[in-house]
């Protein structure tokens, strides 16, 4: 398996993994044991601000379709559609997280939007690093896939 195809794997399981959280997420705050403990970690605000279950599908979702877009630019999976098009998709979702991993090192870590301190550690122990990670590994397929 060449470094192109072995990365993209990664990277598409690790959304699609992500992907099923967030679906998981809807309904439940597993793994954690309450919506005041997941509030805390997960998203960094009151219970009040936790996003609905459809926001949580939604965004479940979009990660399956970056899954899928990085998936087939490596090779990995099956591809359907214009060539340019999975190339477009899977740099725009390095892009996204990118922009993500970046804007938590950012904004969140240095306090200009306000979220819990639970959080903020989270997102710089974890967060945002895993998609920096995961953002350099789709720009790599992008660039170098199919």
């Amino acid at each position: 398996m060449d470094a192109v195809r072995g990365t993209g794997t990664a990277v598409a399981g690790a959304l699609a993994a992500t992907g099923a959280l967030h679906a998981v997420w809807a309904a439940t705050p597993w793994p954690l044991r309450t919506r005041e403990d997941f509030a805390d970690a997960v998203v960094g605000v009151g219970v009040e601000g936790l996003p609905s279950p459809s926001a949580c599908l939604a965004v479940a979702g979009a990660l399956g379709a970056a899954a899928y877009l990085v998936g087939a630019r490596a090779g990995a999976l099956p591809a359907a559609g214009p060539r340019w098009a999975r190339k477009a998709g899977s740099g725009t979702v390095a892009a996204v997280l990118l922009a993500r991993g970046a804007g938590g090192l950012l904004l969140f870590a240095g306090g200009r939007i306000e979220r819990t301190e639970r959080f903020r550690r989270l997102d710089r122990r974890y967060y945002s690093p895993l998609c920096l990670a995961l953002g350099a590994g789709a720009g790599l397929v992008a660039a170098a896939g199919d």
